[in-house]
């Protein structure tokens, strides 16, 4: 008797930790709706990863977190490419960052973007750079292509616009940092891309930057690959 008591009383103790926890930071439990505006919590990126197949939703939690967009309509091109949930990125509105050139992604991508443009780029801006980023250069999102360009072999996450390739970055004193001209080195431009890397990773389900290969070399490849809530994320 006394033994069930004890476990009773540390599942008691146990479950009211719990709850305090998801009351102070939501964005930790699995449990909880995902909120853009919420600091990232060990969820977040599953929780981003869900939206593939909940487009709705996805641009719901968009316009409630103030990010300006436009719906674009569903596109279809051959049987491997094409998309349904694509959004242009207005660069306006609580986005603060412009897109050069202008954006139209996945609304997945656009929310995981979001989320990494105001808890890990801009805080990494002030910290290392001393100014904030007032523009993103990118090579695009959608492409129907398959990787890398081949004739044969799997299909690119840029052929259904669940991609985006991050060149660099503008910021308000005009400086300006390139994936391919700062990635090496220890100095503060090199670390802040880093750091933006890292955690982009909490973001995406897949992060491909110049570590992994040489065809990765100028740019950060982000995307939210349609492998569920739960599918394997990569980080390289």
């Amino acid at each position: 008797m006394l033994r069930f008591l004890v476990v009773l009383a540390l599942f008691v103790a146990a479950a009211f930790v719990v709850f305090v926890h998801a009351r102070r930071a939501p964005q930790d439990m699995p449990w909880t709706r995902l909120d853009l505006g919420q600091p990232i919590g060990l969820f977040t990126g599953r929780k981003l990863a869900g939206l593939t197949q909940a487009p709705a939703r996805c641009r719901a939690l968009l316009d409630r977190a103030g990010v300006r967009f436009t719906a674009e309509p569903a596109r279809r091109e051959g049987g491997h490419c094409g998309y349904d949930d694509l959004v242009e990125l207005d660069p306006g509105g609580a986005l603060a960052a412009a897109w050069r050139p202008e954006l139209k992604t996945a609304c997945p991508v656009a929310a995981g973007l979001s989320v990494w443009l105001w808890e890990v780029v801009q805080p990494a801006a002030q910290h290392y750079i001393g100014s904030r980023v007032v523009a993103v250069d990118h090579y695009g999102s959608y492409n129907c292509r398959r990787m890398y360009g081949a004739n044969r072999g799997p299909w690119s996450e840029h052929a259904t616009a669940d991609a985006i390739d991050v060149a660099g970055f503008r910021f308000a004193d005009g400086t300006r940092i390139t994936i391919k001209r700062d990635w090496k080195g220890d100095d503060a431009r090199a670390t802040f891309l880093h750091v933006a890397r890292n955690g982009a990773c909490k973001l995406f389900s897949t992060v491909l930057s110049p570590d992994y290969n040489a065809a990765h070399a100028d740019h950060l490849h982000l995307d939210q690959a349609r492998r569920g809530e739960w599918g394997w994320r990569a980080c390289r």
